[in-house]
Parts: C-alpha cells; sequence; structure tokens
C-alpha cells in the first residue's frame, strides 16, 4: 500500500570542516534547513500529520532543552519520540513512570561485584535508563516525588548523583516527556520549578479527518518504509552551536521581554486582563526560552535573523505552562493559551522608529 509522505529534500552532508568550526555561516543555515527537511520527510513514512508537533520537538532538540507532549492516549506520542531518535541515529530509552518507580530505577545503582579471577568484591555501577542520548519518560506524571527530584536534576543539571558520586550524562541529553490530560486520579502533578525546565509544553490534538483516514489505512495494512538515519549526535551538537549564531535585533529582544513582563499580574507593566485572570505569570526562563526558541525557528526556515514573528511563531508552547489562570479565569471559560494569544494581539511586532 502506498502511504503519502513529503517530498523528499536534498540530502546535503554536513561540511567536513564542521568540526573545526570553519564553515561559512551561508553553509551551516543550509545545512540546518536541509537537515530539519530531511528529518521531516523521514517522520512522515510513520507518523501522519503532526507537522507542528515535529517542528517544536525539533527546536528543543536544537535549542538543547526539553518538551513536554500533553495528549489523550492513541495519538502516537511515544512512536512519534521513538521514530525521532531513528533517525537521529542517537541511543533512546523509554522510561514508564510508575507510583512505584524509585530514583534509582531511572539514574543507575550501585551493585557488588565479584572478580572471577582475583576474587575480589567491589562496588560497581550500573547505569540506569538516563545515561542515553533521548529519554522518553512516559506518562511523568505517575511517579512521587523524590522520583520526580531525580529527574530534575538530570534535566537541569544533566548529570546524577548515585552513591555520593555525580556521573554526566551522555551528550547531547534530552527528555522528552509525555503526560495524559484526562485521567489524572493517582498522578503527581510536575511542581512548577519542573515544568519550568521545559522548554516547551506541546498540546498534541486529534488528527484531521484525512489524517484520521491515512492512520487507519497504514496502521492495518502493510508495513510502510522504514525511516532512514539523517543525523547524530555530533550534527546535532553541530547545529546546537549553529543557533547560538543567530543574531537577535533588540527590537526583537524587547519584543520577547514586553510578552513575558506583561504576563506578570503584580508589575506595573502587566496588560489589565493578566491583572484580571493570572494568580503568577512567567519567569525570566522564558524570557531566554522566547529567544533561543525564535533563534531555532529562524535557523529551520533558512533565515540570516530572528524576527518578532518567529517570537509569535512560538510564544504558545513556551508561555502556556508557564503561567497560573486564577478561578475568575476559570469561571469565564479562559484557558492559558487565550491569554497567550491575547499577549500576541496586544504587543505590537513592528520596529520601533529611531
Amino acid at each position: 500500500m502506498e502511504t503519502e509522505t513529503l517530498d523528499q529534500p536534498a540530502q546535503e552532508p554536513l561540511p567536513e570542516q564542521a568540526a573545526a568550526a570553519t564553515v561559512s555561516d551561508t553553509q551551516a543555515i543550509e545545512f540546518c534547513k536541509n537537515s530539519y527537511a530531511r528529518i521531516q520527510y523521514e517522520l512522515s513514512k510513520v507518523i501522519v500529520g503532526q507537522a507542528d508537533v515535529v517542528q517544536e520537538i525539533l527546536i528543543a532538540i536544537f535549542t538543547r532543552s526539553h518538551a513536554l507532549l500533553v495528549g489523550v492516549p492513541g495519538l502516537a506520542k511515544t512512536l512519534l519520540i521513538s521514530t525521532l531518535a531513528e533517525t537521529l541515529q542517537m541511543s533512546f530509552r523509554r522510561i514508564q513512570f510508575t507510583p512505584d518507580l524509585m530514583p534509582s530505577d531511572i539514574t543507575g545503582t550501585e551493585v557488588i561485584y565479584q572478580d572471577p579471577a582475583s576474587g575480589l568484591k567491589e562496588f560497581k555501577f550500573l547505569p540506569g535508563p538516563l545515561f542515553s542520548n533521548v529519554v522518553l519518560a512516559d506518562e511523568i506524571n505517575r511517579t512521587p516525588p523524590k522520583t520526580q527530584a531525580a529527574m530534575l536534576e538530570a534535566m537541569q543539571e544533566r548529570r546524577v548523583t548515585v552513591g555520593g558520586t555525580t556521573r554526566d550524562l551522555p551528550k547531547p541529553f534530552f527528555v522528552l516527556a509525555t503526560q495524559n490530560p484526562l485521567e489524572q486520579e493517582g498522578t503527581y502533578p510536575l511542581p512548577e520549578a519542573q515544568l519550568d525546565r521545559f522548554m516547551f509544553l506541546i498540546n498534541v490534538d486529534y488528527p484531521s479527518e484525512e489524517e484520521e483516514l491515512m492512520i487507519m489505512k497504514m496502521g492495518t495494512g502493510m508495513k510502510g518504509e522504514k525511516p532512514q538515519p539523517v543525523l547524530t549526535g555530533e550534527h546535532v551538537m553541530f547545529i546546537q552551536e549553529t543557533v547560538k549564531t543567530i543574531p537577535v535585533p533588540d527590537h526583537v529582544y524587547r519584543y520577547a521581554e514586553k510578552i513575558v513582563r506583561g504576563s506578570r499580574p503584580k508589575t506595573p507593566q502587566a496588560f489589565d486582563f493578566c491583572k484580571k485572570w493570572l494568580s503568577f505569570g512567567a519567569g525570566p526562563r522564558a524570557s531566554l526560552s522566547l529567544i533561543m526558541a525564535a533563534k531555532a525557528h529562524a535557523l529551520i526556515s533558512g533565515q540570516t535573523y530572528v524576527g518578532c514573528e518567529n517570537v509569535a511563531a512560538i510564544a504558545l508552547a513556551v508561555m502556556r505552562h508557564r503561567i497560573a489562570i486564577n478561578f475568575t479565569a476559570q469561571s469565564e471559560g479562559i484557558t492559558a493559551d487565550d491569554v497567550v494569544r491575547k499577549i500576541l494581539e496586544t504587543v505590537p511586532q513592528t520596529e520601533p522608529l529611531a
């Protein structure tokens, strides 16, 4: 059975001088843009639709960040992440979070090892599933706070501490977590401090009518094409360094600043509707995420600079989990997304006159 996929983009290899950082800016931007298109193409062999979700996940990866995917069961969140790991040629581990999961189950543990030749006994560290490049934290809100704390250290510090010894996690390292928004009984809601560590909160929605029909055909027919590897860990780190070099004009910094500061209800810069609907607004990490994500968004679009439109394009995923609506908003049926959209409508994108 034939399946619809994106047109295959040109497969341009990474310039040989990339490791030595002697590639021109034009070459680097073109490589990043083509790599993004190739990954989209390979994922389309298995994943139907979800182009925006794929884009936001890749932006998180290209900015050395983490992402939280929220959606009802059956929307291929796990399949998407595992397939993505294949296209990136990086080690992948899936952790199914449960209420009885302990920190040592994810970080690893020390065991007594006896050398068969000498008979001497010593402690030997057995690494846990966190020692992978891509970690899928499935239903992350189902594990207790003690394990959440271990995951938080790994996400923020990119290292774990076991038996008094701190061990670095492999590079690159990403946590792509999933969460079911429907079934909340017996769960441990993520604390704001941990939510803030995720650059994006990505809402995975139902497929369209045409997409669902294609899913039915692909899932019940002959096995389709197998996604091919596109990048390696070295390539991903090269893209991460390229993202940092994309210039940002001052008016774009100010645009992002107004979005974040306008969301803080107890400050003079807050918008009136934020004072009415929010109990607290986004912190400085949101400002950083807006700029870094906008850089990556511009890069995969082939741009040589960041514009306000790039910030606006990723603002929802950056902001929606960093603001808290109050009872007034809930009673009026206002969601966090509604507030962010209104902020974007209020803050002008035009460059101020000199």
